[in-house]
């Protein structure tokens, strides 16, 4: 079973099976992670669901769109590893895949 890692904003981990076909914010929300508040639902209109990813995957994540890059830049804690956990669709080329959970605004 494939696999992907939450890095609270505590240090602490959650690991959990990827669900393909889900997003990496769907995952996080049916699993309670602490930090993604996915205020949106997951239309790409709030950065709620900021994440930091690992630079191992970033050549393995879809690049990111203009709408994404903009509400990026409404996050003040973005960085060159800043996504949005809703763009990030699972699947089994993800297994490992590691994100740090970003703040919100």
């Amino acid at each position: 079973m494939s696999k992907v890692t939450f890095i609270l904003k505590d240090g602490s981990r959650e690991e959990l099976d990827i669900e393909e076909g889900y997003s990496l914010m769907e995952l996080a929300k049916l699993n309670d992670i602490e930090g993604i508040e996915a205020i949106c639902g997951g239309a790409c209109s709030c950065a709620t669901c900021h994440v930091h990813i690992e630079e191992k995957w970033q050549a393995q994540l879809p690049k990111i769109d203009a709408l994404e890059d903009a509400m990026l830049d409404t996050n003040s804690s973005r960085d060159k590893n800043s996504r949005l956990s809703c763009q990030i669709r699972l699947s089994k080329e993800l297994d490992g895949l590691t994100v740090r959970v970003g703040e919100a605004y």
